[in-house]
């Protein structure tokens, strides 16, 4: 395993950056104290006095250090006994430009909340010893299957630009109660924003803003195998669409209502996959396709991922 030893990479973690805003304040400790109300002085001093908080050449900053409105700052977010996910990805594909990667159920593409270490992002970056590693999509972290990330700042954008002007088709399968009485292929369009809690999507009258194509690709009695093809690439967009429409993907703690939250139940993951991207690169011109090689099991309390 290579360690990279690049300034804004410790541990096997990439740094995050803020641009700091305008703002009163006088000093960098007291703009991150304000912007992230969240973690108290004495954590950002501590990250200070260990030189976990960088300007813009990775360089220590001082907490006393003068504020000033747009200057870069890296700074190294930390979980306290950040818990293991025992599932492994895999890199699918590398070049000097792209990686693909296969990720597990359970496992975050990015650091959020708990999760810093234990993020596809920051396993690759370890691995891999990539720290310019950027994903260009994220899927849920209880989604498992395919992650496109580029490798290169200098060619980022023309990847970027696939999504952005969705030139690239994805595919999805779920498992969900069936639906004999809905005829398919069928389109679903609706208008998305964000619900209660924060972290919930609801769909509201309004112009559609979503769209999501859907298929039936295998009927086994009470559960179907579907197949999924996100239009638009809205938060949640699969799993809002599926629970509208009365078949609501299997093991979802979100939708159509909210479920309690427990523990991380590993035999029980969301049957939702990833399954496969297809593009023109924009740099070659040449078609290219990425399978998935998980498959969902179609006993639930069984995960064959």
């Amino acid at each position: 395993m290579r360690v990279n030893s690049h300034p804004l990479f410790i541990d096997g973690v990439a740094a995050s950056r803020l641009q700091l805003p305008a703002g009163p304040w006088a000093t960098v400790l007291q703009a991150l104290c304000a912007h992230f109300p969240a973690v108290d002085a004495a954590t950002w001093s501590a990250r200070f006095a260990r030189g976990r908080v960088l300007d813009a050449a990775g360089r220590p900053i001082a907490a006393d250090a003068a504020y000033r409105v747009g200057m870069a700052v890296h700074y190294f977010r930390e979980v306290v006994q950040e818990a293991a996910i025992p599932f492994a990805e895999r890199v699918l594909h590398i070049d000097a430009d792209l990686l693909v990667a296969d990720k597990p159920h359970f496992l975050p593409v990015m650091p959020a909340g708990a999760f810093v270490r234990e993020t596809l992002l920051a396993r690759l970056q370890q691995s891999l010893g990539l720290p310019d590693l950027v994903p260009l999509h994220r899927i849920d972290r209880g989604t498992a299957g395919l992650v496109m990330f580029s490798v290169n700042p200098a060619t980022r954008n023309h990847y970027q630009a696939l999504f952005r002007e969705q030139r690239i088709l994805k595919r999805y399968e779920a498992l969900a109660a069936a639906l004999p009485d809905r005829e398919f292929p069928c389109v679903r369009r609706s208008r998305l924003q964000a619900g209660e809690p924060f972290f919930r999507m609801q769909e509201i009258a309004g112009p559609p803003n979503s769209e999501s194509r859907i298929d039936v690709l295998e009927r086994a009695g009470d559960v179907w195998r579907y197949a999924l093809e996100p239009v638009t690439g809205k938060k949640h967009q699969l799993r809002v669409h599926m629970a509208a429409l009365g078949a609501a993907i299997l093991n979802d703690r979100f939708y159509p209502a909210l479920h309690e939250e427990v523990a991380d139940d590993y035999g029980r993951p969301l049957k939702l996959l990833a399954r496969s991207l297809r593009f023109v690169d924009p740099l070659t011109g040449e078609m290219r396709q990425f399978e998935s090689g998980r498959r969902l099991a179609l006993v639930p309390h069984r995960n064959s991922l």
